[in-house]
C-alpha cells in the first residue's frame, strides 16, 4: 500500500519526532504542523486520524515528568471550554469552514506576540494584565474547536496561558495536562466518524516508537534551555504556527 512506501516514511518519521519535541517541551505550539506534512503524502483526513494516536501516546509519556507542577485552574479553564470547542467541530466537520477560524486564530496568534514585543518597540500600551475568565473560556472554546478540525489547539492555548506570566515548567505542564484530556475528548467522535481505520491503527505501531524518541528529547530540551530562551522560543514559535494557520485558511 501507498501508506507503507519509503516516501511516506520520508515525511513521517521526521514529522512525529518533530511533534513530540514540541508537545513534550515546548507547549504543543508548533505539533499540530506535523499533520500538515503527514497531509503531503495522505489525505487530510486520513493524516488527523494519524497523527491523534501518536498526541495521546506522547501526552500519556510526558504526564509524569510534569505531574503536579501545571496551573490546575488555567487548565481546567481551557479544557472545560475545550469540551464544547470539540463538540462543535465534531458536528460542524463537514459543513464548517475551517479556513476562516485558522485565519482567524492565525491573527491573534501573531498580534499576541507583537504585543509581548511592545516594550522592546518602546511602545507604551495598555497595563499588563491576565486575560480575564471569559476572554480564558473563549480561548479554550477555539482550543477544541481547532484542534479537532486540524490538531492546531497549541496557539489559542498559548495567547491565553502566555498571558498569565507562568513559569516556563508551570507552562509547559499545563499544556501537557490541556492535551491530554482534549485529545481523549476527540478520540471518540474521530471514532464515531469513521476516521480511523485498520491502516492508520497499523502504521500509528509502527510510528510509535518515534513519537516517545520525541518525547524524551522534548523533557531534556525543556529542563536544558533558560527559562528566557524558552519564551523567547514560544514566542517564535507561535509566530510560525500562526503564520502557518493563516497562510493554510487563505490559500
Amino acid at each position: 500500500m501507498a501508506a507503507f512506501d519509503a516516501m511516506f516514511f520520508v515525511f513521517a518519521i521526521p514529522a512525529v519526532v518533530f511533534a513530540g519535541v514540541s508537545k513534550a517541551g515546548f507547549g504543543s505550539g508548533a505539533a499540530f504542523a506535523s499533520a500538515s506534512i503527514l497531509a503531503l503524502v495522505l489525505e487530510p483526513g486520513t493524516a488527523l486520524a494519524l497523527m491523534l494516536p501518536l498526541l495521546m501516546l506522547i501526552d500519556a509519556a510526558t504526564l509524569r515528568p510534569y505531574w503536579g507542577r501545571w496551573n490546575l485552574r488555567a487548565a481546567l479553564l481551557l479544557i472545560g471550554g475545550g469540551l464544547p470547542g470539540v463538540a462543535l467541530g465534531a458536528w460542524l466537520y463537514a459543513a464548517v469552514d475551517a479556513d476562516v477560524m485558522r485565519v482567524l486564530i492565525g491573527v491573534v496568534s501573531v498580534g499576541f506576540v507583537l504585543w509581548q514585543l511592545r516594550a522592546r518597540l518602546g511602545l507604551r500600551l495598555a497595563a499588563e494584565v491576565p486575560l480575564s475568565t471569559g476572554a480564558g473560556a473563549l480561548a479554550g472554546l477555539a482550543v477544541g474547536f481547532t484542534s479537532f478540525v486540524s490538531h492546531a489547539g497549541g496557539p489559542p492555548a498559548a495567547v491565553y496561558l502566555l498571558s498569565l506570566k507562568l513559569r516556563k515548567t508551570e507552562y509547559q505542564a499545563s499544556t501537557v495536562l490541556i492535551f491530554w484530556a482534549i485529545n481523549i475528548a476527540k478520540a471518540v467522535p474521530y471514532a464515531g466518524l469513521g476516521m480511523f481505520t485498520r491502516e492508520t491503527l497499523t502504521l500509528d505501531l509502527m510510528l510509535a516508537p518515534f513519537a516517545l524518541l520525541g518525547a524524551w528529547l522534548g523533557v531534556k530540551l525543556h529542563h536544558s534551555i533558560p527559562e528566557r530562551w524558552f519564551f523567547a522560543l514560544t514566542y517564535v514559535l507561535l509566530t510560525v504556527t500562526g503564520a502557518k494557520l493563516i497562510w493554510d485558511g487563505l490559500t
